[in-house]
């Protein structure tokens, strides 16, 4: 069955009143002129209609993780993918959509660092939610830039903000005990935010995870946080400490290495390392 445009449309409306991401998908050009505007469509596990081809629902579909990063709730784009199903093979181009809510920062903790990462998530794009269990701290005027700002109890502390795997949590609470209890609870999810990070020192890291072996996590379940937060930048105030939280939620993403582009490139070893103290440098005709 081959979904029409207004019942697509309604399955983009009902995945995003559930807050979940859903692509589209239809076929622009092909040279089975049948295929053309076969649509198909994919939210999470479930999925309806096809592109014509099994093999190019399956191509697409793997495509996806690649073609719209994570972070990104938006997007279109037009990309050729080759299909094969028995005898019958051939090229399609496919027009993809997604749509989905902004892809959120929660911050579990709203003290002093908790105010610079809410202003740089939200120049990241993200949707900022900021989430502690003292009202005075979780207060909305502390927060302008934050979408929500809520008080919480520890012992559950994502009640009322179910997560989903495209977010981002970052743990700035102010002890041990408060971490834990929300580790616990993500680790535990069937399908946890895709980037978790603590904030600490090496011994409150180290404690956290002495604490989380004891309760029978496994090495590999513990590595999916991010602990101690952030990339070394050496800063020291809350404001530089958000930037190297910020920082590496975008490398995150992006697929960069934090190494300096300046050790990167190194353009002075590149270009000029063989050039003598003092060399006349070629200078720019001014005349015709």
């Amino acid at each position: 069955m081959n979904p029409s445009p207004a019942r697509t449309a309604a399955r983009v409306l009902e995945a995003l009143g559930k807050g979940e991401r859903i692509y589209t998908a239809v076929v622009t050009d092909a040279a089975d002129r049948s295929m053309i505007g076969r649509r198909w469509w994919r939210s999470g596990r479930r999925h309806g209609g096809t592109l014509g081809s099994p093999s190019l629902d399956a191509e697409v579909a793997a495509a996806l993780p690649s073609l719209f990063p994570p972070r990104e709730s938006r997007g279109a784009l037009s990309r050729d993918f080759e299909y094969r199903d028995g005898g019958r093979e051939g090229n399609a181009r496919v027009y993809i959509e997604l749509h989905g809510p902004p892809a959120r920062l929660v911050i579990v903790g709203a003290g002093h660092i908790a105010i610079p990462l809410a202003r740089l998530g939200d120049m990241l794009g993200l949707r900022v939610e900021v989430l502690d269990d003292r009202a005075d701290f979780a207060a909305a005027e502390r927060f302008p830039e934050a979408a929500a700002v809520r008080v919480i109890d520890f012992r559950d502390p994502f009640a009322e903000t179910p997560l989903a795997p495209h977010d981002h949590v970052v743990l700035v609470t102010r002890g041990h005990s408060f971490d834990y209890e929300c580790l616990i609870r993500l680790l535990r999810m069937p399908r946890p935010p895709h980037y978790v990070g603590m904030i600490g020192s090496r011994r409150r890291v180290r404690a956290t995870h002495e604490q989380l072996l004891r309760d029978g996590f496994t090495t590999e379940e513990m590595s999916r946080v991010r602990a101690p937060v952030g990339l070394d930048l050496g800063g020291q105030t809350p404001v530089e400490i958000a930037v190297s939280v910020a920082a590496e939620i975008v490398m995150f993403h992006s697929g960069g290495s934090g190494v300096p582009l300046v050790e990167k490139e190194r353009v002075v070893e590149r270009f000029f390392a063989h050039r003598s103290p003092g060399a006349a440098t070629p200078s720019r005709s001014t005349t015709g």
